[in-house]
């Protein structure tokens, strides 16, 4: 398991002298907007926050300025169906560790489909040697569900010794693949991975000894499982169902 000296990346700076504007996007988005740096100390990190408080932004900045495409996938990827990434990866700068990791990918659910579209393209142009798609499982991305492909990536492509930048990896999970992909994270860890996730789930954040970096109008700030609203709402919800209900429905006298 990495430590805090052995993380691949280790730290994440805003140029902020070099914006040529915090007025405009992404620059005035909650997670840019009053950013100076943000250290990884865990092999674990988490970033939540409501829709549009721009987490997804900034991992996808975090990602191109890693050398990953825009639209996921690993290094090797160099596909584009439409450029709609922001300039923020151009105002980072990533401190990396000593260590190079030996594995890398970029997965966001929002391209999962261009990903799985690109393999099998690259699989009809392949001459000679396996075909792509032996790495994720063997089989086809589009012959399976949305969630099982999620989770071939999960369990075949992703090798160990890797940086693994994920957008909502839980968007066509059930809760029980969820927990699954709970160990499958700790599979990896075990073999000195590392993780940054942008995510909604309570049950993926539920990871032990993760950091959860929340994003709200104040910025950005580390919290506890705990204290997201993630956690708060669904425990409410589950625990008293009629009554949050009725509230959410009007019915209550």
């Amino acid at each position: 398991m990495l430590d805090p000296h052995s993380l691949y990346l280790r730290n994440m700076v805003l140029k902020r002298e070099e914006v040529p504007s915090f007025r405009t996007y992404p620059f005035n988005l909650p997670a840019v907007h009053d950013l100076a740096s943000l250290s990884f100390r865990k092999p674990v990190t988490f970033i939540v926050g409501e829709n549009g408080s721009g987490k997804s932004t900034l991992l996808e900045a975090m990602a191109i300025a890693w050398g990953f495409n825009p639209e996921g996938g690993t290094k090797n990827f160099a596909f584009e169906t439409m450029a709609s990434h922001s300039e923020l990866h151009r105002y980072l700068r990533l401190v990396r560790g000593a260590v190079r990791p030996k594995d890398g990918f970029f997965f966001r659910a929002e391209s999962y489909y261009n990903v799985a579209t690109t393999i099998d393209k690259l699989d009809m142009e392949k001459r000679g040697g396996p075909p792509i798609k032996a790495s994720y499982g063997g089989k086809s991305l589009h012959e399976q569900s949305h969630g099982e492909s999620f989770f071939a990536t999960f369990m075949h492509r992703f090798g160990g010794k890797g940086l693994y930048l994920m957008d909502e990896p839980e968007a066509a999970l059930s809760p029980l693949k969820q927990m699954s992909m709970l160990t499958r994270i700790h599979q990896l860890v075990k073999q000195n991975s590392q993780f940054v996730i942008a995510t909604h789930s309570p049950i993926l954040m539920s990871y032990p000894h993760a950091e959860i970096w929340l994003l709200d109008e104040s910025g950005l700030r580390e919290v506890e499982l705990e204290d997201t609203e993630h956690y708060i709402i669904t425990r409410k919800m589950m625990n008293d169902r009629e009554k949050m209900l009725d509230i959410l429905l009007g019915e209550e006298q």
